[in-house]
């Protein structure tokens, strides 16, 4: 419809003043009219509040989707009702009984060793899994060929049958039929691994899968004094309702057992714990794309409500009071974004769907297409705050144009601070906002950070753009018409400078950021870290075996340095007497408490530590035990010096006080205890060892054969290359920097959105200004340049701030939170800096393009 008869339609119904009495639905009604000409200028709000709300929706939706998985199929991730897990050590006779009284029991076990070929030509490092013929009691193993695994597993004379992962088979270049060792045990692998039930609730492994029956672990010898094996009791039960009771009686008939006790409820909760992190992080993200989008609003509504001047102009003229007319184009704001959250939530609804396809041979997704209202009634709750929170003020700008601007188009220009209403409503949306973010986060304490983060980056953003504009202000006077012409741009009333710097500067600040973390990780894996690490961890070294692998170890690499130090398993029952289930521990030092913790026992102080509190005991200490305590994580637990921590090992519940804090160096993937304890506390405990060399010019062909003449000779020991380690940590990393990359780009294209939005809100501006420079004698050409080199600058000062920021926010990640050497990295410099200029100066000049071609006529009537 156009403005005339707009103002045609609405004349006769301003002249009934009693329809005011209806306000909300009189302005209703208007913009419902006013809209009919289409949503030309509302594009970019569209597009801004879709893409927030679909990074929020489908991420929130996802990682619902895992979880209610997870919940559905608990019964088959854990391979039973419930399950009690010891350490390096059975069941009593008395706990078996309790155990087999309950229903139906599988037992299993689960440690590392070695698998070599029979001539010792080869081997590699397994994760072993002995179990029982009642295995599983839920789910289904698949293997290849497809045969019921107690048949899989069967002993044929001598020869025990294996199942081995496809991975496994790889790298040990090998075929199913195949003959291998695994300790002293002679094994053929009989089928591939396809799929094991119970693999995620058995935890992340660093090794592929060997699975074995319980005959051939006993066999084999691993099992040992010391041994760092995980013996598991999983069994089905008559009822699984009866699951709180048992885990309620299991605990107080047997207080002191020291058993890890899950049920089907909580199946894998690390990998709830990791998902729903990951989700989060992914969250903050995507609404940092939101929070960039918001940007995007304001200009958008800015550039929308700029061009309805002579219709605002016509309606005061009218008698229409400010209200009335706030009331209209609020109406219209609030209809076009349930249109972009519609959008955003149908786009974030088919994203786990699609992500299913991907990840069902990963995680426990389902690939059915499902609905998750909680998650996308979250995304549309925060798109709704975010677009109310950026339209309040450019709208209580608008409500200002008076009736004289139907006149003269470019004789007023809203200046000052909106009314005071506005400004609480914006304040009351923004708190509403930061406040949905804190309270829906899994660690409030980073969201709170982060929201801090994004508000100093809008004021610090803002400081530059006023910078930026001082020093094109005070610059000295050039040669150039168009570059003049340039810098005037930018500092001139009405420039787009704040806007550029504030739309690429979060986005570019982000993937700056996230760059420098990506790369600084994988330098230091694949370099700094990898050249500090030991070339080999050796594990389960028996007390009689220690002698004769110092002495083997010392000529299979003369210059390498051997450290050994004796190693228990115990898991923390209590701090200061207190039950740790009953602490509110923050997510940094849950990881202490969640699992056996290796622990061990000196008489000095470890070399690659130091203490931040506290003394160390004496060489001949007897008193009573005492324990050095990692400083960082004592600090998340909130323990002090005098504080008592009571482990249990071997089914032993022990008590030490803490003596001191250490500082450890985890980053040097050298031998660190959280806790290492005063040599009497474990007097007689029988232990394995464990041990690393360390010799950083040693080659790859010396360490295949220090590898191979250890296996060879100790069977049982296990020995682990940290190079491998590495690898397969370098390519999690990976895997998760893609998906961060992804996140990243989302709020990329939130700025770039946000920079088009900008332009087209400068639009009526940059029309006069062509116009009128067109008229005293500018060319195209000349003016092409101008706003080239405008754009330029401003790319250049945008990518200069992005750099900074990114740098000082990946250097506090990497070295502050993550503990590792932190530097900047040239390459992505670089790279930003070119990305910030095709951006600025590609969107600027297709935007400015039209701009130039426009009609000097109407332009001037209007002045």
């Amino acid at each position: 419809m156009s403005e005339a008869a707009a103002v045609r339609r609405t004349r006769p119904l301003f002249a009934l003043r009693p329809l005011f009495a209806l306000r909300p639905l009189f302005a209703l009604r208007l913009a419902l009219r006013e809209m009919r000409g289409g949503l030309k200028g509302f594009y970019i709000f569209l597009a801004c509040i879709a893409l927030g709300t679909a990074a929020i929706a489908g991420v929130n939706s996802l990682s619902q989707s895992i979880s209610e998985t997870i919940a559905s199929r608990g019964q088959e991730l854990l391979a039973g009702d419930i399950r009690f897990e010891l350490n390096n050590r059975v069941a009593t006779a008395d706990e078996r009984a309790f155990l087999q009284g309950l229903g139906d029991v599988s037992v299993s076990a689960g440690l590392r060793s070695m698998a070599r070929l029979p001539d010792g030509s080869n081997q590699a490092l397994v994760e072993l899994k002995a179990v029982d013929g009642a295995y599983p009691l839920y789910g289904k193993l698949e293997s290849d060929p497809a045969k019921p695994v107690p048949e899989l597993l069967a002993k044929e004379g001598e020869i025990f049958g294996a199942i081995a992962a496809p991975l496994l088979l790889e790298r040990l270049g090998v075929t199913p039929g195949a003959e291998i060792f695994i300790g002293n045990a002679r094994v053929r692998i009989s089928a591939s691994l396809v799929s094991e039930p119970d693999a995620l609730s058995d935890g992340f492994g660093f090794a592929p899968r060997l699975m074995i029956s319980s005959e051939a672990l006993v066999a084999s010898g691993l099992v040992q004094t010391g041994s760092l094996v995980e013996h598991t009791y999983k069994i089905r039960l008559p009822d699984p309702a009866d699951v709180p009771v048992i885990r309620a009686q299991a605990e107080t008939r047997f207080p002191s057992a020291g058993w890890s006790i899950r049920t089907s409820g909580n199946a894998a909760p690390s990998l709830n714990a990791n998902i729903t992190r990951f989700s989060q992080f992914l969250t903050l993200v995507g609404l940092t794309a939101l929070i960039v989008g918001g940007v995007g609003v304001a200009n958008a509504v800015r550039s929308y409500l700029d061009g309805k001047r002579s219709v605002i102009a016509t309606f005061k003229c009218l008698g229409a009071p400010a209200s009335l007319v706030a009331m209209i184009y609020l109406s219209q704001i609030l209809m076009i974004a349930l249109v972009g959250i519609g959008i955003g939530i149908a786009i974030g609804a088919f994203i786990p769907f699609v992500a299913a396809q991907f990840l069902a041979g990963v995680l426990p997704v389902s690939t059915a297409f499902e609905l998750y209202p909680s998650a996308l009634g979250l995304a549309a709750l925060f798109g709704l705050l975010t677009a109310l929170t950026f339209a309040i003020l450019p709208l209580g700008r608008a409500r200002r144009v008076p009736a004289t601007a139907l006149f003269r188009q470019q004789g007023f220009e809203p200046t000052g601070f909106p009314p005071l209403a506005y400004l609480t409503g914006a304040f009351i949306c923004l708190a509403a906002l930061a406040g949905l973010a804190v309270w829906t986060a899994y660690d409030q304490y980073i969201s709170l950070v982060f929201l801090g983060a994004i508000a100093f980056a809008f004021i610090v953003l803002r400081g530059v753009s006023l910078l930026i504009s001082w020093l094109a202000r005070r610059s000295p006077r050039v040669h150039s018409p168009a570059l003049r012409l340039a810098i005037g741009n930018i500092h001139r009333p009405g420039a787009l400078t704040p806007s550029v710097v504030l739309s690429l500067g979060l986005g570019l600040a982000l993937l700056v950021t996230l760059a420098l973390i990506d790369g600084n990780l994988r330098r230091e894996l694949t370099g700094d870290m990898a050249e500090r690490a030991p070339n080999f961890f050796f594990v389960d070294i028996q007390s009689s075996e220690i002698e004769g692998f110092r002495s083997l170890l010392a000529g299979a690499m003369p210059e390498g340095k051997i450290i050994e130090v004796p190693m228990l398993r115990g898991r923390i029952v209590a701090l200061n007497g207190e039950d740790v289930n009953s602490r509110n521990v923050p997510p940094g030092g849950q990881w202490v408490l969640r699992g056996d913790r290796g622990i061990t026992y000196a008489r000095n102080r470890p070399e690659n530590s130091k203490l931040t509190e506290g003394s160390w005991w004496p060489e001949d200490y007897g008193g009573e035990p005492l324990v050095s305590f990692s400083a960082e994580e004592a600090r998340e637990l909130g323990l002090k010096l005098g504080d008592t921590v009571t482990v249990n090992v071997l089914g032993r519940n022990i008590t030490a006080r803490i003596s001191n804090f250490r500082e450890v160096e985890w980053e040097s993937l050298s031998i660190n205890f959280v806790m290492v304890f005063s040599p009497n506390t474990f007097a007689g405990a029988p232990h394995a060892w464990l041990a690393t060399i360390i010799d950083p010019d040693a080659s790859a062909q010396e360490e295949a054969a220090v590898l191979k003449t250890v296996t060879n000779t100790y069977p049982t020991i296990t020995s682990v290359r940290v190079k491998d380690a590495l690898d397969i940590v370098n390519t999690l990393l990976g895997q998760l920097a893609t998906a961060v990359r992804a996140a990243a780009a989302v709020a990329l294209v939130a700025s770039i959105l946000v920079l088009a939005g900008a332009l087209a809100a400068g639009n009526r501006a940059r029309i006069h200004d062509a116009v009128v420079l067109k008229t005293l004698g500018a060319t195209r050409a000349t003016l092409i340049r101008a706003f080239s080199y405008e754009y330029i600058i401003l790319g250049l000062a945008t990518a200069v701030f992005a750099l900074f920021a990114g740098g000082v926010s990946a250097w506090f990640v990497v070295s502050r939170i993550m503990t590792l050497p932190s530097s900047f990295l040239p390459d992505v410099a670089i790279a930003t800096i070119i990305l910030a200029l095709v951006v600025t100066v590609g969107i600027g000049l297709a935007g400015t393009w039209r701009v130039l071609g426009q009609k000097a006529a109407p332009v001037l009537r209007e002045l």
